[in-house]
């Protein structure tokens, strides 16, 4: 191990690196552009929805997103504020891109929840939330559109917790909501700051703080307000958890800030109590122990994602990294662990969605993309280490949905495989064949049935391929533990299909639950499991 130099430690110190959850519509692509206007990386919002004209979010890039609203791959955005160098992981909203969720909250750090105060704890928060216990990552709650009709504060607090199974202590208390919203009272400071509807898009609105026992603040809150606001907070002091950072950094307990994103308001309050009760980057665990950023002088990194066709004139794949320790070069040679040899990183850059800038450093935190000529996989470790050591892998999820997957032009074969293979490497679909044949039968596994919905668009619009999809009934996948199962003599029942993954692993379909069972019981010493690894 290489010894770490203080300029590099100082540079890892300034970092955090994040993840952005949320359900849909939540508001969760509109605070992110107002985190890059405060960074000064944007200078004007752009807006999801709205008029053919207006200008696409930042963070969605791909086709298919604009023209549905939706954000369906994860977005990489950086910035710098106060100081701190920011990573940004946008990532999708909807329920059926869960596992590129899962994936980029590997990289992260910590991760921003997203509440719309109208509707609490929806379907997909639950979903996402359960992926950020399983990393006992710390979780922030940003309650959103406070100046739009709110459920009530305790109710929406109970919800979380009820929900989601994680304490809350508000850092800030809503006053009022909707038309009657007038700004949040800091509970460490006793301040109140005044809520003052701001030109959309611009980087700040006048921020008024006020002490809740200056004679001034009858003039900006009724005397309504002001009871209601004691009486809540006397409550809340009583009964609520206290703050406590080391709860935070365990994931056990969420610091809650309301405010309004699209207005501006309180978003800036969140970032700079954020960036105080976030810790630079953490120790990664590998088949070598911990690799400790602070102590690790060597670089290392592991893919979490790949992006083919991110720019149409180039057709390339860009594979994303986090960098765990060290520093970055362009350039530099690292040595490919599950390649077993050395490759050279070119054209390293850092992303805004899908604008570029190329980069000559980068650091441990921080999330690049390099040229990827096909030989990366997610999950894949990188580093300049004598003593080499791998990452703990991702785990693959189960798919649900499965469908036998066929081209309508059979002159188009090798567009189609390659397509339908570089997709797959992506981690969007997964893609198996028949136990004991070729190539000639595809399956594909999706985790959401939207995912089918994007292959398609992609396979016609990237790869100019036309599909058919049959649906299958199989709704549940196992992985064999113990590959030396002989599979020729396996006995399953009548509802099992044997298949086989792109790595040549053995896997079973099976219609019902049950058989799952039925088939561990009559054949001994298999071991099936849900998750497979990258």
């Amino acid at each position: 191990m290489s010894q770490i130099t203080n300029e590099v430690k100082n540079q890892i110190k300034k970092r955090r690196t994040f993840a952005i959850i949320s359900h849909p519509d939540a508001g969760k692509t509109t605070l992110t552009e107002k985190f890059l206007l405060y960074g000064g990386a944007i200078n004007q919002a752009g807006s999801v929805k709205g008029k053919a004209t207006a200008k696409h979010a930042v963070s969605d890039w791909m086709e298919i997103e604009k023209e549905r609203g939706i954000s369906v791959t994860s977005s990489v955005l950086q910035f710098n504020y106060d100081g701190y160098c920011i990573n940004i992981l946008d990532t999708p909203g909807h329920q059926d891109f869960s596992e590129d969720t899962y994936r980029t909250l590997m990289a992260a750090d910590s991760a921003v929840m997203v509440i719309d105060a109208s509707k609490g704890v929806e379907a997909q928060t639950r979903k996402l939330f359960k992926v950020c216990t399983m990393r006992h990552i710390p979780i922030f709650t940003f309650i959103n559109k406070m100046d739009r009709e709110a459920m009530d504060t305790f109710e929406l607090l109970d919800d979380i917790e009820n929900e989601l199974g994680i304490a809350t202590c508000p850092i800030n208390w809503p006053i009022g909501s909707g038309k009657e919203f007038r700004g949040v009272y800091d509970r460490a400071s006793k301040k109140v700051e005044i809520f003052s509807d701001t030109k959309k898009g611009t980087t700040q609105g006048e921020v008024k703080k006020v002490d809740i026992n200056d004679p001034e603040i009858s003039w900006l809150i009724t005397d309504d307000q002001r009871v209601q606001l004691e009486e809540e907070i006397e409550l809340q002091d009583g009964a609520g958890a206290e703050f406590d950072q080391e709860l935070v950094s365990k994931g056990e307990l969420s610091p809650v800030f309301f405010g309004s994103a699209l207005t501006n308001f309180g978003v800036e309050t969140f970032l700079q109590h954020f960036l105080q009760m976030t810790t630079s980057p953490l120790p990664r665990t590998s088949d070598r122990g911990p690799i400790d950023p602070m102590e690790e002088g060597d670089f290392s990194a592991f893919v979490f994602k790949i992006q083919a066709n991110m720019n149409k004139a180039h057709r390339d794949r860009i594979a994303f990294m986090r960098i765990c320790s060290g520093e970055f070069e362009a350039g530099m040679d690292v040595y490919h662990m599950q390649g077993g040899k050395k490759v050279r990183l070119s054209q390293p850059q850092q992303m805004m969605a899908s604008e570029r800038k190329m980069i000559s450093k980068a650091y441990g935190g921080d999330i690049i993309g390099v040229f990827d000529p096909g030989i990366f996989s997610i999950g894949d470790t990188l580093t300049t280490a004598q003593d080499k050591f791998t990452y703990e892998g991702i785990p693959t999820f189960a798919p649900e949905h499965f469908a036998r997957v066929r081209q309508v032009d059979t002159m188009k074969r090798k567009q189609f495989i390659k397509g339908i293979n570089q997709i797959a490497q992506e981690g969007a679909i997964q893609i198996f064949q028949e136990y004991n044949t070729g190539m000639e039968e595809i399956i594909v596994g999706v985790v959401g049935v939207l995912q089918f919905d994007v292959l398609k668009y992609r396979l016609e619009n990237e790869y100019n391929v036309e599909i058919r999809l049959e649906n299958l009934p199989y709704e549940y996948i196992r992985w064999i533990e113990n590959e030396e199962i002989d599979l020729d003599k396996l006995t399953g029942t009548s509802d099992m299909k044997k298949v086989k993954d792109l790595k040549g692993r053995p896997l079973l379909l099976f219609v019902n639950e049950w058989s799952i069972r039925m088939t561990v019981d009559r054949n001994e010493g298999l071991k099936l499991t849900e998750f497979g690894r990258s």
